[in-house]
């Protein structure tokens, strides 16, 4: 490092020589003309050779300047490229989201997504396991659970947890909707991961007679079973909004369960976002909200 040039001396003279001017070369730097006149003489001392003339109106090159020149813009180049390869394509979105949410909520609502923004490639990346923002690389995550989530993250609010108990109309067949107490007990369960059953039935005070039941890996293999009629699935209400709505799957009874295990858009901590992340931030807040 010892036999390198002084760097802002290089900076100085690869900007001043685009232009013949130092003045130009100044403005692109944010600093003063004299400045970078300073910087371009030291770089000058260092080398032992001049490098412009000084005219009365801008600069020209000496010879050894002008070849100088070419090989230092070739420099500074390289290491535009170089940076420009190891930095996040400014027109790219990686957001980390379990499978369930993917399927049952952000894949559903991708077309709004990709026709407000066009420009943005976003990413799924859907797994059960904790992404890493620095080791996978990853620009937004949602995750259940309860702040604080870290300090170098943010955390935005998507989705209350409110579990409702939704089944499809064939499996209520002849009974009455909200179903009494003793038709739930004796409804087939289907159990995820989160193993909601035993809390829902014991806040309601119901004895479980419907069997073991099915048990799923996944909260949208829950879902899935439940729209064949294999059983009474416990989601979250957001999960299945469409489902809902379209009938295919009824809300059995008005009784809910909340609980702090709620729905958050995290999203690195720093003082400027990439501006597609900020745009996909945005929309899923307003997605959400709707």
């Amino acid at each position: 490092m010892s036999q390198l040039p002084p760097l802002n001396g290089l900076r100085a003279f690869e900007m001043a020589g685009r232009s013949l001017n130092f003045r130009a070369a100044a403005d692109e730097l944010g600093v003063t003309q004299g400045a970078v006149a300073q910087q371009v003489r030291q770089l000058e001392a260092h080398l032992g050779l001049q490098l412009f003339e000084r005219l009365p109106k801008g600069l020209a090159f000496t010879s050894p300047g002008r070849t100088y020149h070419v090989n230092v813009a070739a420099a500074f180049e390289a290491l535009r490229n170089a940076t420009d390869h190891l930095m996040p394509d400014s027109g790219k979105v990686l957001v980390s989201v379990t499978p369930t949410f993917a399927a049952k909520w952000l894949i559903p609502n991708l077309p709004d997504f990709s026709a407000k923004h066009p420009e943005i490639d976003l990413s799924i990346l859907a797994t059960e396991k904790v992404s890493s923002f620095h080791g996978d690389a990853i620009d937004l995550a949602v995750r259940q659970g309860e702040p604080p989530f870290g300090a170098s993250l943010d955390a935005h609010l998507l989705f209350r947890q409110e579990v409702v108990a939704v089944a499809a109309p064939s499996l209520v067949e002849g009974e009455i909707i909200p179903v009494s107490a003793d038709a739930m007990s004796c409804l087939p369960k289907l159990h995820d991961t989160h193993d909601l059953w035993p809390e829902f039935l014991r806040l309601n005070n119901i004895e479980d007679k419907g069997g073991h039941g099915l048990r799923l890996s996944q909260t949208s293999l829950a879902v899935d079973a439940a729209l064949l009629g294999q059983g009474v699935a416990l989601v979250s209400r957001f999960l299945v909004t469409a489902e809902i709505a379209a009938k295919s799957l009824i809300q059995i009874t008005p009784d809910t369960m909340s609980g702090r295990q709620d729905f958050y858009l995290l999203a690195k901590r720093k003082s400027r976002h990439n501006p597609a992340v900020d745009a996909a931030i945005t929309w899923f807040l307003a997605q959400a909200e709707r």
